[in-house]
């Protein structure tokens, strides 16, 4: 029988990519989706950003009942694999990393240039009136995770310090148990083999998918 064939036939655990947006985790879910996983609706789970900022997870978690590895946003955010963790005991959490927090946010940076196509770093205005998702959504994303006004948007000093913050206090919250975490720099040679080992598959992935790149 074929390998991924198989694999989907498998009652397997949900997984929850959990790192930032821009660390790799486009490459990972197209990972898991090859490996059998049924993938959530994207766009569903970003239009509950604002349940996400209201403290409300309900809705995140019946919309989790739908599918079996989720990414990004509101999975990204803090406050949100806590509630996960309680809910579907045994998932298994991707926490996807860059070399350093500045890297990461020249990533994001050049991301949020490319996509709002202004040729340069966006305003507050410039996403206002940005149509991803909805108008105002990535303007509302900012405010709403990183606490920004117009004169600290996309400043680097608190960008960065909410990204190191955010890794660290998911790596202490799963501190001891091992077969649930795994925190893992795609751009490393032992990831796909770190990778195939924890999600318990057979490790013959040899790298990753380089997808939605921000890098001209």
């Amino acid at each position: 029988m074929n390998f991924f064939r198989a694999l989907r036939r498998q009652k397997k655990p949900k997984v929850f990519v959990i790192g930032r947006n821009k660390t790799g985790t486009t490459s990972i879910a197209a990972v898991l989706e090859k490996l059998g996983y049924r993938l959530g609706d994207q766009i569903k789970a970003e239009l509950l950003l604002d349940d996400w900022a209201n403290g409300q997870f309900d809705p995140i978690l019946d919309y989790c009942r739908s599918a079996e590895a989720f990414q990004d946003i509101p999975f990204s955010l803090e406050g949100t694999y806590q509630a996960l963790d309680r809910e579907f005991p045994g998932s298994k959490f991707i926490l996807t990393t860059r070399d350093s927090a500045q890297v990461w946010y020249e990533s994001l940076t050049r991301f949020h240039t490319k996509i709002v196509g202004k040729g340069r770093l966006p305003t507050a205005s410039d996403l206002q009136a940005f149509e991803y998702r909805e108008p105002g959504w990535l303007w509302r994303a900012q405010k709403q995770i990183y606490g920004i006004d117009e004169d600290t948007l996309y400043d680097p000093a608190i960008y960065q310090e909410h990204y190191d913050r955010y890794n660290e206090g998911a790596v202490r919250y799963f501190a001891d148990r091992p077969a649930q975490f795994l925190s893992i720099n795609i751009g490393d040679e032992s990831a796909p083999t770190r990778l195939c080992e924890f999600l318990d598959v057979e490790p013959s992935l040899t790298s990753f998918p380089h997808l939605n790149r921000s890098r001209d």
